[in-house]
């Protein structure tokens, strides 16, 4: 796949890595993983609480992202964000399979929004870039698409969009326990350092590796 980062994107202040993972072998879990996944996990809630999300520097940077675009921090809640609360409310962060429970653990340590596409589901290049009003977009989970207003950065392959923000993923892309090759997205704001974004994509890739497989190949880094 190829990858296409708007010039007006970056002047956001978007930070953002972009990688590919082939010869995967996912799968619902595994004892290993569940070991190291509440290990951690339990750390993260220890010290953190929800009163202190707010102000956040790096939750900031997102909702600082939203408004720069006219959109409602309300309704559009960052990833990162979003799995810190139910992790917080519920004393423990949800679990779907390896390759999605990896990248969110990575997301809860850094703060840092990170997703995961199916390559074999995306249709042509990826680009993350603003949209022109219109677009498709059908949420993960929900039984109909919806479209998107102008303005709005977001992950576009050739036929839709499929990251809104870094908010919510497609449907069309998800990862499953079938998929064997995927593409990964580590994404920042201007309250984050390109190192920062590294050092998330080397966790990353190293815990996918151990646990999944898989051979890396970077196709953006920030900076």
């Amino acid at each position: 796949m190829g990858f296409f980062l708007a010039p007006e994107v970056v002047a956001l202040g978007v930070e953002v890595a972009i990688l590919a993972i082939g010869g995967l072998r996912n799968q619902r879990s595994s004892p290993a993983f569940d070991a190291i996944f509440a290990e951690r996990t339990a750390a993260i809630a220890a010290g953190a609480k929800l009163e202190d999300l707010s102000s956040d520097p790096i939750l900031r940077g997102f909702r600082e992202l939203h408004d720069a675009i006219k959109r409602s921090n309300s309704r559009f809640v960052a990833a990162p964000e979003n799995l810190l609360r139910l992790l917080l409310q519920r004393g423990a962060a949800p679990r779907v399979n390896l390759l999605v429970d990896i990248y969110n653990l990575v997301s809860l340590r850094t703060r840092l929004a990170l997703g995961a596409h199916d390559l074999a589901k995306l249709e042509g290049d990826v680009a993350l870039r603003l949209s022109r009003g219109g677009e498709k977009f059908h949420p993960l989970g929900l039984a109909e698409p919806t479209r998107v207003g102008p303005g709005e950065y977001g992950y576009f392959d050739a036929a839709e969009v499929i990251c809104r923000l870094e908010v919510r993923q497609a449907e069309k892309t998800k990862v499953t326990e079938k998929t064997t090759d995927a593409f990964f997205i580590v994404q920042g704001n201007r309250r984050t350092s390109p190192s920062l974004v590294r050092e998330a994509v080397d966790e990353l890739v190293h815990l996918v590796a151990t646990h999944c497989m898989g051979e890396a190949r970077i196709i953006h880094l920030p900076g």
